[in-house]
């Protein structure tokens, strides 16, 4: 009797951030499962990035739900059997996701806080658009592993919502605006932070350990690889 990987639903948001996810699922597969090209059945949906955006900007967070829930269950119809979100933004409403979900979920702030908790980091800057940097999304993953969240400052989260927004998203890198990100990373550096979450799944496009002052925690693929790992620890006969 053979056995496979859970099928894994990706939750869609934005383009460039799930797209990330969805390669680095099938990039890191092959190594964990000990075959050339073998990776767990992945499934994908997203709705108009608009929908989403039109309910983040009237604060409408069991709107941004019922988007969720409208991919989960389409997921769900198509056979996946775990969920995963490559979007931290909207993890605002995940407590009006999870209880209604048909399948289980991974939580992205979860999994970077883990990783966090695993490499000993105690005060952790967090970057991403200006809804999350204002939400409690991180600081509350953060602080249940014992690590302190530390927000931009306003004119830092301003800029950096609009180089997520504005250009990251639509898949526009500007030099200047990676300059800027890495100016940001350094401000918090100095205070005191001892790593930085790319809390927006498109900024590991444009930034990691190489560019950032401080060490990075990419929530896109720390998220991809908890459920290639899941996936694998839970695989069912075939």
């Amino acid at each position: 009797m053979t056995t496979t990987p859970l099928h894994i639903g990706i939750v869609g948001c934005s383009a460039e951030g799930a797209s990330l996810c969805y390669r680095t699922l099938c990039a890191e597969a092959p190594a964990l499962l000990g075959e050339a090209h073998a990776h767990p059945e992945v499934s994908i949906h997203t709705p108009s990035l608009a929908a989403y955006v039109d309910c983040l900007d009237r604060g409408d967070l069991q709107g941004v739900a019922d988007l969720m829930l409208s991919s989960a269950h389409k997921l769900a119809g198509i056979g996946a059997e775990l969920l995963i979100c490559p979007d931290n933004t909207i993890h605002q409403a995940f407590a009006l996701v999870a209880p209604h979900s048909p399948r289980p979920w991974l939580h992205i702030a979860d999994e970077v806080a883990r990783v966090a908790a695993e490499r000993g980091f105690r005060r952790v800057g967090v970057l991403g658009t200006h809804w999350l940097v204002k939400s409690e999304v991180y600081p509350q993953a953060l602080q249940a592993r014992g690590i302190e969240a530390v927000r931009p400052v306003d004119d830092d989260r301003d800029a950096l919502g609009h180089i997520i927004m504005d250009e990251l998203v639509p898949g526009i890198v500007r030099p200047a605006s990676v300059s800027a990100l890495q100016r940001i990373i350094e401000r918090l550096a100095a205070r005191a932070c001892d790593a930085v979450v790319l809390g927006c799944t498109e900024l590991p496009l444009v930034l990691d350990d190489h560019n950032s002052v401080l060490p990075t925690l990419d929530s896109t693929r720390l998220l991809a690889r908890a459920a290639l790992a899941r996936a694998v620890a839970a695989q069912r006969s075939a």
